[in-house]
């Protein structure tokens, strides 16, 4: 099949490539490897969902198995099953990358108009104090009372019932996402959308693009058909772990060797606090509200720790839940009195994309002493935060877990449990295997999102950030991926 170009992946960056190509009048397909889901297949049933839309069943992990990496499959990626929150790429960000990194085109003010157009597409908006929920004014109240900053975040949802099952796909049709909302506006332009087609190979000869090798598979993952389509221009968007393990099976060349280098993915870690009365954490909108206290975007910074809510459904919470038998059970009996925060790292730790033997990427990725320290910071502030809050008991998960009855007692916990497989770890922005700017030397893609060293292959998703971004990446794809689609939509009509 001949098509002008190929989209591999329908998240936030890839959803936005594709309407931009088709409303340019190109003849342009893209590629899911997971199912065409919507609003009357999510059942809010954990054990039904979590499989259905997260890779490999939402057991994907680092491959020492100490982190926890959750990422979306299906047509919409991640904005399918994210909480939907909207923050900008920090203007300390970009200029960082504008400077050391040498990313050109992307200070605050060049892509404040990529903001802006993403937040209107998406109906980006405060999230009304009302609509808080008690988890959430439990991290306000904690703020509050210890002086520190914090504030009320944004989302791009409409409609929303506060069911509190954001992570398992809205049955209600509330989230503004790329499901909803960009991919129909692609469709409408002319793109088509295959599902359930895993792309296999890039072809090239070494300078320029020629095509793309798929697989259609069935629901079980057999293969029922290859796909060959033939185009000068693809655009990798299947996620920083997807577009890099892509580029590597197609041996793209890499003579700087930093393809699958550099990855970032914000690990994070939860502590909870048991208060009298019932929090009901797992109602309502999940996140609503954060501290940036311990938050800064200078390099070397100890400030690196991004806190908010993390409530989780009941399996998910019975997981990571401190206890055995009897003692477990009374734990779960208690699960309507618990708040829970998480203090997600700005990481500076740099890991690894590689393919293994099996032909599917693994992570290899280790936090590195000074981000061990900077966890271990924000796993104490939320702790500060909760017992200013009110809590009567504190725990952090540790391995043994940590009991903690007033904020007195904070001052003696070794934080030497938080290493690898010492702390349950979860990651959910892997960013940074395939980074941007100008230097060919210090970087895969230029400041377009076009490769290097083969034409016609561009990459438009998180994969392109050279550093971490200490905070929610959906905005920053979906708006990247607005500031690189011109540049496809050149190439394409170009060649």
């Amino acid at each position: 099949m001949a098509v002008d170009a190929v989209v591999v992946g329908t998240g936030a960056g890839g959803s936005i490539a594709l309407r931009e190509l088709a409303r340019a009048g190109l003849n342009v397909v893209a590629l899911e490897e997971g199912d065409y889901l919507t609003s009357a297949d999510f059942t809010q049933r954990e054990d039904e969902m979590i499989p259905r839309l997260f890779q490999d069943q939402g057991g994907r992990t680092t491959d020492d198995l100490a982190i926890r990496i959750l990422q979306g499959r299906g047509v919409g990626g991640s904005t399918v099953h994210n909480t939907n929150l909207c923050k900008r790429v920090p203007d300390e960000i970009l200029d960082l990358w504008s400077t050391k990194y040498r990313v050109s085109g992307v200070t605050p003010a060049e892509m404040r108009p990529h903001f802006e157009r993403i937040e209107s597409d998406l109906s980006v908006s405060l999230i009304p104090t009302e609509a808080r929920n008690r988890n959430n004014d439990i991290l306000r109240l904690g703020v509050e009372a210890l002086g520190w900053r914090g504030g009320q975040l944004k989302h791009n949802r409409v409609g929303c019932r506060g069911s509190g099952f954001c992570e398992l796909g809205c049955v209600y049709n509330a989230k503004q996402n790329a499901l909803k909302i960009v991919l129909p506006q692609a469709e409408e332009a002319g793109a088509k959308i295959c599902a359930l087609v895993r792309a296999t190979k890039i072809v090239h000869d070494g300078c320029e693009v020629k095509g793309l090798v798929a697989e259609a598979t069935d629901d079980e993952g057999r293969v029922t058909a290859t796909l060959t389509f033939r185009t000068r221009v693809v655009v990798l968007a299947a996620s920083a772990i997807g577009s890099a393990a892509l580029a590597q099976k197609s041996f793209v060349p890499d003579p700087s060797h930093l393809l699958g280098k550099g990855l970032r993915i914000h690990p994070g870690a939860v502590v909870a606090g048991w208060f009298v009365d019932d929090v009901v954490g797992d109602k309502g909108i999940p996140q609503s509200y954060e501290c940036t206290e311990h938050l800064s975007f200078e390099e070397g910074s100890d400030k690196r720790a991004w806190i908010t809510t993390a409530f989780a459904h009941p399996i998910g919470t019975a997981c990571v839940l401190p206890g055995f038998g009897a003692a477990h059970m009374r734990a779960m009996r208690e699960y309507r009195k618990y708040a829970v925060l998480t203090a997600m790292l700005h990481d500076e730790s740099s890991g690894e994309v590689y393919v293994g033997r099996d032909g599917r990427p693994k992570m290899r990725y280790e936090m590195n002493a000074a981000d061990r320290k900077g966890l271990a910071k924000g796993l104490h502030a939320c702790a500060e935060i909760l017992f200013a809050a009110g809590a009567r008991e504190v725990v952090i998960p540790g391995i043994p877990p940590v009991r903690l009855r007033s904020a007195k007692e904070l001052s003696s916990v070794d934080y030497s449990f938080v290493r690898p497989a010492g702390l349950p770890l979860t990651a959910v922005h892997p960013m940074g295997t395939m980074r941007m700017g100008d230097d060919r030397r210090t970087s895969v893609v230029t400041s377009e999102g076009e490769h290097h060293h083969l034409r016609g292959l561009f990459v438009a998703d998180g994969s392109l950030f050279p550093t971490s971004l200490g905070g929610p990446p959906q905005i920053g794809i979906y708006s990247f991926s607005h500031h690189i689609a011109p540049h496809a939509v050149a190439r394409a009509r170009r060649v």
